[in-house]
């Protein structure tokens, strides 16, 4: 396997770190970690499936973290997060360390650090780039604000899905919602909340589960979902497990784990809807016209209908589930 930008900056001798907790800042489960002492690392995480990766991996893990002499920002896709993570790498570390592919935007990212700082080491390796410098203050007007309400009403943040708008599936399925529906109901990757006031408007309903699995997302839910019947669940949706099945589950199921289209993500999904509803159980989901979901439908539930849509959306209703 070829040496990952963090090794080879340190095994040649490019960059050297302090003594000290090192903190890392949303890593993949994947990402190469064999080049620090492991004793020193700590990961930060707000994103469930990676969290509990490096969790059973035995590295102490939390959504943020206090202090370190170093902390390695692994840039994500949204800008807005990138900024804000360099903005709190500096306000907790020594030294800062950005790594990430150039897919991700880790270019555009080191040329914004280089227009307030001048000159930044850095090593272009692997369809990325790692770059480093002394913590600053002058980053933190890239700090993360406070969720904040939209012009849509809601609160949401910078750099979870769908922060400027309600998402427009969301949307066609809300409106496509029968009148009534089952007394037990669960949203799977619920997001800030958008399709909780939906669902606890229709007659019937006596609770709702929000599992999602972004930290960040579920603090906007629960600013913006005060109905008491609601509850909310930072986890994993593919591998959540519930209290007692479910009636009937809605979900938006996102379909990208980078910037490139993961239609497994979505099968993952209904895979997960057919194993939480109860043998009565009834799933409504929109997904995107174009991906190939009818098959893994098919497999899972008995009777599968699209019940609406438009050119860009597709709705799906199905009903009695596989066991």
């Amino acid at each position: 396997m070829p040496q990952s930008r963090l090794s080879t900056a340190l095994d040649d001798g490019l960059l050297a770190l302090p003594d000290g907790n090192i903190a890392v800042m949303r890593p993949p489960a994947t990402y190469d970690v064999a080049a620090l002492p492991r004793a020193q690392v700590q990961i930060m995480h707000g994103f469930y499936p990676d969290f509990e990766a490096w969790k059973s991996a035995g590295y102490p893990t939390a959504e943020e973290f206090e202090k370190a002499a170093v902390a390695i920002v692994v840039v994500p896709r949204a800008k807005a997060l990138a900024r804000a993570m360099v903005a709190a790498a500096c306000a907790k570390a020594d030294l800062v360390i950005v790594d990430g592919q150039k897919t991700e935007g880790v270019d555009s990212l080191f040329k914004a650090c280089r227009k307030i700082l001048g000159d930044v080491p850095s090593l272009a390796k692997g369809h990325g780039r790692i770059f480093w410098f002394a913590a600053t203050d002058l980053f933190a007007e890239w700090a993360a604000p406070p969720p904040a309400i939209g012009p849509h009403g809601f609160f949401t943040v910078p750099g979870v899905f769908s922060d400027g708008a309600v998402d427009a599936g969301s949307a066609l399925l809300a409106d496509a919602l029968p009148p009534k529906l089952p007394a037990r109901m669960a949203d799977l990757g619920a997001g800030w909340g958008y399709l909780a006031g939906p669902v606890l408007r229709r007659a019937g309903v006596e609770t709702l589960d929000l599992i999602e699995a972004e930290a960040l997302a579920l603090s906007c839910a629960k600013l913006n979902v005060t109905d008491p019947r609601a509850a909310f669940h930072w986890a994993d949706a593919t591998g959540f497990v519930p209290a007692a099945p479910y009636d009937g589950i809605v979900m938006n199921p996102p379909f990208h784990t980078s910037r490139a289209a993961d239609p497994g993500l979505g099968r993952a999904f209904i895979q997960a809807a057919r194993r939480l509803l109860a043998p009565h159980g009834k799933l409504w989901m929109v997904a995107n016209r174009h991906l190939p979901y009818e098959s893994t439908m098919s497999e899972c539930f008995r009777n599968v209908e699209i019940i609406g849509g438009n050119g860009a959306f597709k709705i799906f209703h199905a009903t009695r589930p596989f066991r």
